[in-house]
């Protein structure tokens, strides 16, 4: 079984602590940056990062009078420092070191996240390879269509997750950036050397240009990534919704001991995990549109992207750290039932071989228009009175004019649906 880690591991990024330590990291920084350069003497470097510290209960009492959370932070981190002090956030602005912090709460969930999701693309993978040869109908709206295998479906899961780890990496990438370059982004009383030392020392790369913030497309893509994420995920439990239907019963969630379904009907085993799957993907898409929202400022900066991205930042990637390690169990003890499967592959009495049918008289000469009718004919004949189709075609004669009976039988096989599996599984890397 594949580990799962505890939600608190992220919701603690985006704790107060954190948060103000990741403020402190980039103030740090810059001190050594400006140290580096002949701004700040060694001696007052030394005090900085030897007394430095932060309080969160005295933040908040000084911000009930200043109004101003960095201010607030500041004042508190100078009662530690003492006259040295005078050099932290020397020439920068608040925005210097909250957007820079944020940068670093969304690399470290980031990471954390992009960890999930290689855990998760292995269970897809180990199931693809367990279930690789195992037939099942094929739907298009939601209509029996041709037999192809279960292996397949999480193939094309696991394909996809390949694509949301890309894009994951590629976010938190375009993330991992800070700036220091003042009050409307033109260096006026910091010189851009100092902001590319402190964003080597914080790990982080500096932005090519900035206005008082860095630029919030950045965070769009981010959270973006997370709604696109948040899809594939509700596209694999809408699928397991669908299939554990009574009438269908291909998969069925694990219902553990003492597990209850409904509080009225003693029978019922729901596929709770998968219903909300789905409902919390529109969280992720509902937020990822309040941080396209969050892109166009008045001029140089306003405040409104803030408020809403204390909200969205911390709620999404904590809430896709939930979803993939509630999707790792759910898959990892998913109950299946491939005779169910081969019942409900068979419940259409051979309809799912019509096409082949219609292609093999094609390469007799036969215009696919008339064949398509010849088909038709037969297939609409099988629905309605569920005589076998390998029957009435065997049966028709206008259809025995191009194929014969051994023909006709060798129509009636699974093994074509099976037979460029092993080609799919080696191109997605399976």
């Amino acid at each position: 079984m594949i580990k799962r880690y505890s939600r608190d591991e992220i919701a603690k990024i985006w704790d107060l602590q954190n948060r103000f330590q990741c403020m402190l990291d980039v103030e740090i920084a810059a001190c050594k940056a400006m140290n580096e350069i002949g701004i700040i003497p060694d001696e007052d470097l030394e005090d900085i990062v030897e007394k430095a510290d932060f309080d969160i209960e005295q933040i908040a009492e000084i911000e009930e009078t200043t109004k101003h959370d960095v201010v607030s932070f500041l004042t508190n981190v100078a009662e530690y420092v003492g006259p040295s002090s005078r050099w932290i956030h020397f020439g920068m602005t608040s925005s210097d070191i909250l957007d820079t912090a944020t940068s670093l709460q969304l690399k470290q969930a980031g990471e954390l996240i992009l960890r999930d999701l290689e855990k998760f693309s292995e269970v897809l993978k180990m199931k693809a390879r367990e279930y690789k040869h195992t037939l099942c109908i094929g739907r298009s709206h939601g209509i029996h269509a041709e037999p192809t295998t279960f292996g397949l479906k999480f193939a094309l899961w696991y394909d996809e997750m390949q694509r949301n780890i890309q894009r994951m990496n590629d976010a938190i990438k375009i993330t991992s950036v800070g700036q220091i370059s003042g009050a409307v982004g033109n260096y006026a009383h910091l010189s851009p050397e100092i902001e590319i030392i402190t964003c080597k020392l914080l790990d982080l790369k500096p932005v090519n240009i900035s206005t008082q913030v860095i630029q919030r497309d950045r965070i769009s893509q981010f959270m973006n990534t997370l709604a696109t994420i948040g899809s594939t995920i509700e596209k694999i439990a809408l699928e397991i919704r669908h299939l554990q239907r009574t009438e269908v019963l291909e998969v069925e969630e694990n219902f553990s001991k003492g597990q209850k379904g409904s509080s009225a009907m003693p029978h019922k085993r729901n596929p709770v995990v998968s219903e909300q799957m789905c409902g919390l993907a529109r969280l992720l898409r509902s937020n990822a549109l309040a941080a396209i929202e969050n892109n166009a400022l008045w001029h140089e900066r306003d405040i409104s992207h803030s408020s809403v991205e204390r909200i969205i930042l911390p709620d999404s990637t904590i809430l896709m750290n939930y979803m993939l390690n509630k999707m790792l169990p759910l898959i990892e003890n998913l109950l299946v039932y491939p005779e169910n499967m081969m019942k409900n592959l068979e419940l259409t009495n051979g309809l799912a071989f019509s096409q082949v049918i219609l292609l093999e008289l094609a390469k007799k000469g036969v215009s696919r228009e008339f064949a398509y009718s010849m088909v038709q004919r037969n297939a609409m004949e099988c629905w309605k009175t569920k005589q076998p189709l390998k029957e009435l075609i065997l049966a028709d004669t206008e259809i025995k004019e191009f194929l014969s009976p051994n023909e006709i039988g060798e129509i009636f096989s699974y093994e074509r649906y099976t037979q460029n599996v092993d080609f799919i599984f080696n191109r997605v890397g399976i």
